[in-house]
Parts: structure tokens; sequence; C-alpha cells
């Protein structure tokens, strides 16, 4: 399992949002609703944090950055 910073995982009822990701360490939020985004904030060790993400599934990122470059290309032709 590959974890990145800003991954959003769903588990039952409950997204898991992983806010800063360092060696041994992971910090996350709990929330029950991505539109609110309100949930406490937890500080885990790695190894924890994997048998919590057992049986989730990951949510594929928003393609914000795919649409960003179209956008900038329809505007007026380059002389």
């Amino acid at each position: 399992m590959k974890l990145c910073q800003g991954q959003t995982w769903k588990q039952g009822q409950q997204f898991i949002r992983i806010v800063r990701l360092e060696r041994l360490e992971v910090e996350y939020k709990s929330m029950t609703s991505l539109t609110t985004k309100e949930g406490p904030v937890q500080v885990t060790s790695k190894k924890d944090f994997c048998r919590l993400l057992k049986g989730a599934q990951l949510l594929s990122p928003e393609k914000k950055a795919a649409r960003a470059p179209t956008a900038a290309r329809s505007g007026p032709p380059a002389k």
C-alpha cells in the first residue's frame, strides 16, 4: 500500500484523510462528511494507521490538475 499526503479513504460511513505523512508517523483527520470536512485530527504510527485502513477503499483524487491546463489553452490563439 502506497500512502501519500492528501489521500482520502472511505471505511464504512467514515472518511479518513491523511493530513501529514512522515517516515514513522501519520496525522489524519476522521470525518463523517466530505462536504463539511469537520472532524478530529489524530496522530498515530504508520503501522497502526495501516491497520486502521484494513478493508478501506481509496477514493480517487479530483482531477483539478487535468482541468487547469485545458482552461489556460482555451484563450486567444498565440501569435
